[in-house]
């Protein structure tokens, strides 16, 4: 019995999860595999002569590839300015939609939109509105804001990928927020008050706390999304002026396929994937150990 039982799990197993299991590995596990392979060779990824050249790739990254230094700083220091103010704005939206407003459906969808709309049609959109819109403004009112070289410049264009950005994820980190508010209980909240709490303390001390699996879950996606930026970048700003704007997945994409080094561009890919699993990894466990039960 216990045998037949055990060969019918493991049959159940197969027919439900093989299949994906399956998919996952050719389109996923395959892949990866074979981009650590060729991230230890120099290879043009075209022909068929793949020439062995070990950690030489990581060495030429970490010690002489200025351009990747580059876009590796410009990309940290725009996924720390994007995660903090999407999930600040998001977390805003969220306290602002749980209240008794008539139209905080309607509102929900609204701002929850930008979402929907792909990466490369936001960054025409929003090229479109930096060149001509802004700029039409700026000749009518005459505001300064309005007037600003914003995908000329290195810092105004560095402000237009974040204003971009944040308009394009809050709305999505908006949608968690609301969930994990939902689930606060309004007895603590309520006790609290009657205690002499005010508005600030009791969003410090018991709503933030109870809603840190919303945190979690917002910083994962927040810091994947703003380290993986690439249709943005390239619809965007197509990381100009003079390269001041490059991310790292475009500075990946350009030295692979653009410049032909496919082993230089899988070696930085590698790298760029064990620093952004470390940093979510160390994030995911900061915050977990910060959650409480209600």
């Amino acid at each position: 019995m216990k045998a037949n039982r055990r060969f019918s799990a493991a049959l159940q197993q197969l027919v439900f999860v093989g299949p994906a299991f399956v998919f996952f590995a050719v389109i996923v596990i395959a892949p990866f595999i074979m981009s650590m392979y060729y991230s230890f060779t120099e290879w043009n990824g075209v022909t068929s002569h793949v020439k062995w050249v070990g950690f030489d790739n990581f060495k030429q990254i970490i010690t002489s590839d200025k351009d990747f230094h580059k876009s590796f700083w410009f990309t940290t220091r725009f996924t720390v300015t994007e995660v903090v103010l999407s999930n600040l704005v998001g977390f805003g939206l969220a306290l602002l939609l749980t209240k008794g407003l008539k139209t905080r459906n309607a509102l929900r969808t609204v701002f929850f939109m930008p979402n929907v709309i792909g990466g490369l049609l936001l960054g025409f959109i929003w090229q479109f509105i930096f060149v001509k819109g802004f700029s039409n403004i700026g000749e009518l009112t005459g505001w300064a804001f309005f007037q600003l070289p914003w995908l000329g410049d290195a810092p105004t264009a560095f402000w237009a990928l974040v204003i971009v950005s944040v308009w394009q994820h809050a709305g999505y980190l908006m949608v968690i927020y609301i969930a994990g508010l939902a689930n606060v209980p309004k007895e603590l909240q309520e006790a609290a008050y009657i205690d002499g709490a005010t508005r600030w303390q009791s969003l410090r001390h018991i709503t933030l706390p109870l809603i840190m699996p919303s945190v979690t879950v917002c910083l994962f996606l927040a810091i994947s999304w703003a380290f993986k930026m690439y249709d943005l970048n390239v619809s965007l700003t197509q990381g100009g002026p003079f390269n001041s704007t490059q991310s790292v997945a475009l500075n990946i994409y350009e030295e692979a396929f653009r410049n032909n080094r496919y082993g230089l561009g899988t070696a930085k890919a590698f790298l760029f994937f064990v620093v952004v699993a470390i940093i979510t990894m160390v994030q995911v466990r900061v915050t977990k150990s910060r959650e409480v039960e209600a």
